[in-house]
């Protein structure tokens, strides 16, 4: 295996590879106003790597957020930023590949190339690159910066940024970048990425040409679509497979999840019940909808049926059960077709314990892990 290669497998042979999704941000994707949810303080992030690191844990993936969407707890108003944040897991643990999520419009490429060459050499080779192009107008406007108005414009300007990182990244001392959107001139980095391989890139695009630019540029695509059954997204992926060979690329297909894990079925699902219904943040979700332009008015029914689903995880696989439940779950996801799932608890640190001791071991005598994790 050469070394880019080791780096898209996140350096293992485990099939299905598990990832901790969102807990740079307060509540993490938990909308709940529970006082044991996740907070994100520095001193649990450490903690947490440690322990992931150490039980096998293949990634962590930040959410870029600089606002949060207020109701009762400000849910995800709390965070690191992902760069950095990313610097200080990788300098705490061994083995684990640790995103940063990165607004390209923000970050100026020669800047960004030179932070994520950092982050790299301090992980040495474990520093991934999760891509956004564009995002809500809100947070933009929080930098002075207007979101260009055609979305084809936005991925132009994506394109020549990571184009331009790429070379940067690469063997040449000293060149001009010269495109539509930037005009970049002498431009020189050292160090490169560690080991001689580019990090690992990954992007959500959900459009036509966010997803092309995915196939393009990356090397795993990341879906959040809460499918409607797991034959849906066995063809999802099956496509996003397909239409990457157009462009020359095989790439690998993430999803995201929720987990609730307890020794009997009903206590994970009273524990569900108990943070997203007892004690769910309504005002948060309601926020969330308005940012999106979705109006109650305009369809009651339809309202209240979009603000339960972001409560109840959002987005992608909701896994509600004992461990046999959890790890069958996963063992269907990764039957789909999937490379990976990044999921949320709704408190990471005093959850990830129990998955790691009864669910890993399943796993991996299911085949889908090297080894049975450890705690």
């Amino acid at each position: 295996m050469d070394a880019q290669q080791a780096r898209i497998s996140m350096h293992n042979g485990n099939r299905l590879k598990l990832g901790l999704f969102g807990a740079n941000c307060s509540n993490g994707r938990a909308m709940t106003t529970a006082p044991e949810r996740w907070m994100a303080d520095w001193e649990s992030c450490e903690r947490l790597v440690e322990l992931a690191d150490a039980v096998g844990v293949d990634f962590m993936l930040p959410i870029g957020r600089w606002r949060g969407y207020q109701g009762a707890t400000d849910h995800q108003g709390t965070t690191f930023e992902t760069i950095t944040w990313a610097c200080g897991l990788l300098a705490r643990s061994k083995r684990i590949t640790c995103f940063a999520t990165v607004h390209a419009p923000l970050f100026n490429p020669v800047l960004a190339a030179k932070e994520f060459v950092t982050a790299d050499q301090i992980g040495r080779g474990r520093f991934g690159l999760n891509i956004v192009i564009a995002w809500n107008d809100s947070e933009f406007k929080m930098f002075g910066i207007e979101q260009q108005k055609e979305h084809e414009a936005r991925y132009e300007y994506g394109q020549e940024w990571i184009d331009a990182i790429k070379r940067m990244w690469g063997p040449e001392e000293e060149f001009d970048f010269i495109g539509k959107h930037m005009q970049l001139r002498g431009l020189r980095l050292k160090p490169k990425p560690y080991g001689g391989a580019r990090p690992v890139i990954m992007n959500a695009g959900t459009s036509p040409t966010g997803r092309a630019y995915a196939y393009k540029n990356t090397d795993a695509y990341f879906t959040a679509t809460r499918f409607a059954s797991m034959e849906a997204a066995a063809e999802a992926v099956v496509n996003v497979k397909a239409e990457s060979r157009v462009y020359g690329r095989e790439i690998g297909v993430y999803t995201v999840g929720e987990i609730v894990c307890r020794p009997t079925r009903k206590e994970a699902e009273d524990f569900f019940h108990y943070w997203t219904e007892d004690t769910a943040d309504w005002g948060a979700a309601d926020y969330m909808l308005a940012l999106k332009g979705v109006k109650r008015a305009d369809d009651p029914a339809a309202y209240d049926k979009r603000r339960r689903d972001l409560i109840h995880g959002q987005s992608g696989f909701p896994m509600i059960g004992t461990p046999d439940d959890v790890a069958d779950y996963l063992e269907r996801i990764s039957t789909a077709g999937f490379s990976g799932i990044g999921f949320s608890f709704m408190n990471y640190l005093t959850e990830l314990p129990y998955l790691a001791q009864e669910v890993l071991p399943r796993l991996h005598r299911k085949g889908l892990r090297e080894s049975a994790g450890a705690v």
